[in-house]
């Protein structure tokens, strides 16, 4: 079930220089978004009010609370209750295999300091050891060309970004090289999970393909892919290097700074 949500764009008015003029400018939405498990609020974001039943989803699986999208029963977006002005909750039904187990670790992280990462509550939350994954064997012949292709077409599909300019935008690709969904969205986590949802939603998170991202690679981003078995990940700038090794230890292909005729591969 779906409600209606903020316009992910807002006018205002901007004082531009030097032509010392007053006019209309168009800006990115950014507002808190608290996903609950099961009527209980397990972390708030600042997202981009579109997508949010994709990105609630999406972060479900790319964090480890769900196994399979079949362990959401339902799925509901609404205004929030609370006292956050134009905030939005995200009510997630879950298996009750997969609300325990996400009231075990709130349990053994109960009176820890937040370290403000996002969806993080303690660094004791940190999941730096990803299982390797199994190489595809179309990923041995993945090509610059295929990446830069794919990287310079999200670019008219970002919508959004086009009219704001502030928006990120994660892109999936088939393992023949087709860019079949861009997701946009403030925070360039949120929009790989709303990519990540999407495809969940449609019965294809499985199917053989890649992630381009118009960011840098930050270890988040490589942690999300490697959770849910994406066989490689190439972004517009330069990974970090917890990405990097991160990337190496899942055995996940990363690519950087993707940009005109040239890119990196940093791992393998």
């Amino acid at each position: 079930m779906k409600q209606d949500s903020p316009h992910p764009l807002v006018s205002r008015t901007v004082h531009r220089l030097p032509a010392d003029t007053h006019q209309i400018d168009t800006v990115a939405a950014e507002v808190p978004v608290s996903l609950v498990f099961n009527g209980i609020s397990h972390v708030v974001m600042m997202a981009t009010p579109q997508d949010l039943e994709s990105f609630a989803l999406g972060f479900a699986l790319s964090e480890g609370i769900l196994d399979s999208p079949a362990d959401c029963y339902d799925l509901v977006v609404e205004p929030s209750t609370g006292q956050t002005r134009g905030g939005i909750a995200v009510q997630l039904e879950v298996s009750a295999r997969c609300f325990s187990r996400l009231n075990e670790r709130r349990r053994s992280l109960a009176g820890a300091t937040g370290c403000g990462l996002c969806g993080i509550e303690s660094l004791a939350a940190l999941d730096l050891s990803p299982e390797r994954m199994q190489r595809p064997d179309w990923l041995a012949e993945l090509q610059l060309a295929t990446i830069l292709n794919a990287i310079q077409g999200m670019t008219e599909h970002q919508v959004l970004n086009a009219a704001c300019g502030s928006l990120h935008a994660a892109g999936w690709v088939t393992a023949q090289g087709v860019l079949t969904d861009v997701m946009e969205d403030v925070g360039r986590h949120n929009a790989l999970d709303k990519l990540l949802g999407q495809r969940a939603r449609a019965g294809q998170l499985r199917k053989p393909g890649f992630v381009v991202m118009s960011s840098r690679a930050s270890y988040e981003l490589v942690r999300k892919c490697a959770r849910l078995n994406v066989a490689a990940l190439a972004t517009i700038s330069a990974p970090t290097d917890l990405a990097i090794q991160i990337a190496q230890a899942a055995g996940l292909q990363l690519w950087g700074l993707c940009r005109g005729a040239q890119a990196v591969r940093y791992s393998p």
